[in-house]
């Protein structure tokens, strides 16, 4: 007799059309679908989604800490903004003042400056004064001595005092 292995495998067919071993081969299909259906239900799905979840609270909470980090920077940067600016307006504070400072202290030079200037001007008016006061005082004596000496080489004799008292009163008038 012949072996069933052998019958089968000489029979030419393959099992799964054998209508003989269907039963068993669904219930074994519905038990490798129950535990496969089980274990994607109990431990791949929660696992999954629980990793998805996780996954999308870690991106929330890193959205939220960098929407909160940008509206530090932000705030941070409008308040070094208002610094800037405020150093800029205690900056230009400053430098008027010391303009102010810088620009009293010379006008007050300069007015001591114009007091002394005007003083020797005033001294060297009244020393020009003096100078041309004692300079007309001679000028008559060197016009007559000056007159004197030009008649005397045109003409070859002196004047008289009375003709040249006479000639330097015509020539002042």
């Amino acid at each position: 007799m012949a072996d069933p292995a052998t019958s089968a495998a000489g029979a030419g067919g393959l099992p799964q059309f054998d209508l003989a071993q269907w039963p068993g081969q669904i219930v074994w299909a519905l038990v490798v679908f129950l535990v496969l259906y089980l274990l994607f239900a109990f431990v791949f799905v929660p696992r999954v989604s629980g990793a998805i979840e996780r996954r999308e609270d870690k991106i929330s909470g890193d959205v939220g800490d960098a929407r909160r980090l940008r509206d530090e920077a932000q705030a941070q940067a409008d308040a070094a903004a208002r610094e800037m600016d405020e150093a800029r307006a205690r900056a230009h504070r400053v430098a008027a003042e010391a303009r102010a400072a810088a620009k009293a202290e010379s006008d007050a030079r300069q007015a001591d400056e114009d007091v002394k200037v005007a003083a020797r001007l005033a001294e060297a008016e009244r020393r020009i004064g003096v100078a041309r006061g004692e300079a007309m005082s001679h000028v008559r004596a060197i016009a007559a001595e000056a007159a004197e000496a030009m008649v005397e080489r045109l003409t070859g004799a002196g004047p008289t005092g009375p003709e040249l008292e006479r000639a330097l009163g015509e020539a002042q008038a």
